[in-house]
């Protein structure tokens, strides 16, 4: 019997592994392979000559060059963009939490605008959205009509204010870029179950009490997961510096850039991991 058990769950094992070897093939071949060959690339001098490339190695200089002799080639491009990634990041996720719990809502038209809402995502790639910010679309008219910029810069000291102008003037290409975060926070909504509503509208409680006791708590695993999906998006934006930095011909320096960047990313999704595993174990703490 205890044979049969085994060959049983080796079975299945087995079968699991089968579906995922496509995927992990994949991510070998197209993934860590490419990964691994930049991180390589990062410790060498590199030169493209009509034999293929030719690689010198130079151990930590690329680092040692980006990080403390030419700390403009990070600091000065990467400091604002974050800071603008900071406040951009809470606005995609109320904004997405928001119209996910509307758009759950029961009225006439609701799976139109269901598709509205994801539709830019499907049609912004990274070169449309260029090219809408270089033609200065996206922003919001008042910014001009109410010279709300000059009165920013000269109320604000220059980082914040620049940070602000920069959000506003491609608001709207923010906000497109809600749809994914949309769409998993109405799946979310989804998961909780209408008897417990229905149990609170007979305690008397309000909409609000509602949202507070019932909604926000069964979306906290959701609105985590919207984070770390919005810090990877936000990243890889059409905008940042980084990645403009990073495609330049100088492969071994762009690949230490791209190492680095990677790094400062790993440590920003480790903070908010921490940060969000103590506001959970608070709120069970709290509810107890």
């Amino acid at each position: 019997m205890r044979a049969k058990k085994l060959n049983a769950r080796l079975l299945r094992n087995l079968e699991g592994s089968l579906f995922i070897l496509p995927w992990l093939i994949g991510f070998l071949l197209f993934v860590a392979a490419p990964a691994a060959f930049s991180l390589y690339m990062s410790f060498h001098n590199v030169k493209v000559n009509a034999t293929g490339l030719q690689m010198t190695p130079n151990g930590w200089d690329y680092y040692r060059f980006i990080l403390l002799e030419n700390g403009s080639v990070l600091y000065n491009d990467l400091i604002p963009f974050f800071s603008q990634a900071v406040v951009m990041i809470p606005i995609i996720i109320i904004f997405s939490l928001l119209i996910a719990i509307m758009l759950n809502q029961k009225f006439a038209g609701r799976t139109a605008f269901r598709t509205i809402f994801f539709l830019p995502v499907i049609f912004t790639t990274g070169q449309v959205v260029l090219e809408f910010i270089a033609q200065g679309e996206g922003g919001l008219d008042f910014l001009a009509r109410y010279n709300v910029n000059d009165m920013l810069t000269s109320n604000l000291p220059p980082l914040i204010s620049n940070t602000i102008i920069r959000i506003m003037s491609s608001f709207i290409l923010i906000l497109w870029y809600s749809g994914v975060q949309i769409l998993i926070f109405l799946a979310a909504r989804q998961t909780i179950s209408p008897s417990v509503y229905e149990a609170a509208r007979i305690d008397g409680a309000t909409p609000w009490e509602t949202f507070w006791k019932i909604t926000l708590p069964g979306m906290i695993p959701f609105i985590f997961l919207n984070i770390i999906y919005t810090i990877v998006d936000l990243f890889t934006f059409p905008t940042n510096p980084i990645i403009r930095r990073v495609t330049s011909a100088d492969y071994g320096m762009s690949s230490a850039l791209a190492w680095i960047y990677f790094t400062i990313i790993l440590i920003f999704l480790g903070i908010i991991l921490l940060a969000f595993s103590r506001i959970t174990r608070g709120l069970q703490t709290g509810n107890r």
